[in-house]
């Protein structure tokens, strides 16, 4: 994301923006306690209620995204419903997590509430006792609306979320909740239907028919890429589409005693045809390419095909950002296949947690599940971009299914995706992002010339050294 000004908005207090509403728009914050309609009233003692904290204030930390923007445009309803004042700040992500983990760090001195972050980091945030486990106001009836329906929440990415602090794949969905799903984006293929009507072509079902139909895009459409995927020295580089087709094809990150797999002979196989593709028929400058470069390209229509998240090609064909000969012309289909038929879709879900050093913990929580909870989703989903909601009962919802209806293949790709394997593909250990940006870079090594075994045999050896020194490797 390019370089931007931080964001900041600061709530007024109730009674100013009484006084004000009428020059700002939109409706006005609900009326003091004594003052407010019968159904905002005080709860009885044990029982929840909306305005339990009416009064005090949350400061928010927000990544720069299409869903944080649907959460500032309803943040008023919060206020409103609650008496709870808001600010929030937000960052671009090439330094959000960075803000993120010095905040955190802090501990009791830390600016921030809530924040936004993803399922990885709880890996390394949760272990040092920087995140609030959340069952505990989950599973309370004083502080949880009866209607928050957190099963309603799909399975896989709750899941995901659970932890309990000990390395292996394993180790998913058990423990602790650290982290509510807020959205999320499983890695798909997307192409430009027009350009495959145009050359006669289908949808590769192979890893060897995405090397071949990228290479022939290629030759046949000399001023575009046949394909755009990330490429940057950075760990999300190996999770889209990377990560997804190595795990369709069968292989692991690490074994039950968390040894390094990256250099066995799927890997390898993996590696080097994934590479080849991209040199061949990849943008030039691959290695600089991020989750923004990729998606501009296809966007502008520099690149016919796009492997990664699937909302992104959906915020790359709207009015406005898609060139003239995209918009419309783009179409969604689940990553090729692995050699047994096997699907398994790496998944990246935006979450919202609680700072464990926040004073105003019953207050947070109040927020996370009024931001997690049917009403705002649906509304994120269907008048704004959230369009691959975490709950089962927005999918269902008839209005969220004719807007997804307008996107071609949008909404089987999901149901495939999701009936086949869709959950993280990693597994979870404190030095994910050391790791994976280190493997990042045997891509880019690979890329530059170096040989795939040789390199990936040096990797492996490196990040086994890693695990040792940190007591994570089992003999």
């Amino acid at each position: 994301m390019a370089h931007t000004k931080v964001v900041r908005f600061v709530s007024v207090m109730v009674v100013f923006a009484m006084l004000l509403s009428a020059c700002a728009g939109g409706a006005a914050p609900a009326a003091p306690a004594a003052q407010a309609p019968a159904e905002q009233a005080a709860a009885p003692a044990g029982e929840f209620s909306w305005r339990a904290h009416e009064g005090e204030s949350l400061k928010l930390l927000l990544n720069q995204h299409p869903y944080q923007q649907a959460l500032v445009g309803e943040l008023d309803k919060f206020m409103e419903l609650t008496g709870i004042e808001v600010t929030y700040d937000v960052f671009p992500e090439q330094n959000y997590f960075d803000k993120v983990t010095i905040d955190l760090q802090a501990g009791d001195a830390g600016t921030y509430d809530v924040f936004m972050t993803g399922a990885y980091m709880i890996w390394q945030y949760a272990p040092a006792g920087w995140m609030e486990p959340l069952e505990g106001y989950i599973n309370d009836p004083s502080k949880t609306n009866p209607d928050y329906d957190f099963e309603d929440i799909l399975p896989d990415l709750r899941n995901s979320e659970m932890w309990n602090l000990q390395p292996g794949a394993a180790n998913l969905g058990q423990g602790s909740q650290y982290a509510i799903p807020w959205g999320w984006e499983a890695n798909a293929y997307m192409y430009r239907k027009d350009l495959f009507d145009k050359h006669g072509l289908s949808v590769p079902t192979t890893l060897d028919e995405l090397v071949s139909i990228s290479k022939q895009l290629k030759e046949l459409e000399p001023g575009m890429a046949g394909i755009v995927v990330r490429g940057s020295l950075n760990w999300a580089t190996i999770h889209p589409g990377f990560m997804t087709m190595y795990s369709s094809y069968g292989c692991k990150d690490y074994d039950d005693k968390m040894h390094p797999q990256m250099n066995s002979d799927c890997a390898l196989d993996v590696t080097a045809k994934w590479v080849d593709m991209v040199k061949n028929a990849g943008p030039e400058a691959w290695t600089t390419y991020t989750w923004y470069q990729a998606g501009s390209d296809f966007g502008a229509g520099k690149a016919a095909t796009l492997f990664d998240a699937d909302i992104l090609g959906y915020f790359q064909n709207q009015p406005g950002t898609a060139a003239e000969e995209v918009l419309g012309n783009v179409a969604w289909a689940p990553g090729p296949l692995g050699p047994d038929g096997g699907l398994h879709t790496n998944i990246w879900i935006w979450s919202l947690a609680m700072n464990s050093g926040s004073k105003k913990k019953d207050a947070a929580w109040l927020f996370l599940q009024w931001a997690t909870g049917k009403d705002f989703l649906t509304t994120g989903a269907t008048q704004y971009s959230m369009v691959n909601p975490v709950r089962q009962s927005i999918w269902d919802n008839t209005d969220f299914q004719a807007k997804m209806a307008e996107q071609t293949d949008y909404l089987s790709t999901f149901e495939t995706i999701a009936a086949n394997d869709m959950k993280i593909q990693f597994t979870p250990q404190p030095l994910f992002f050391e790791t994976t940006t280190e493997w990042a870079q045997a891509l880019q090594d690979i890329y530059a010339g170096e040989d795939a075994k040789a390199r990936l045999d040096k990797l492996v050896d490196s990040l086994t050294e890693q695990l040792q020194d940190a007591g994570l490797y089992q003999e």
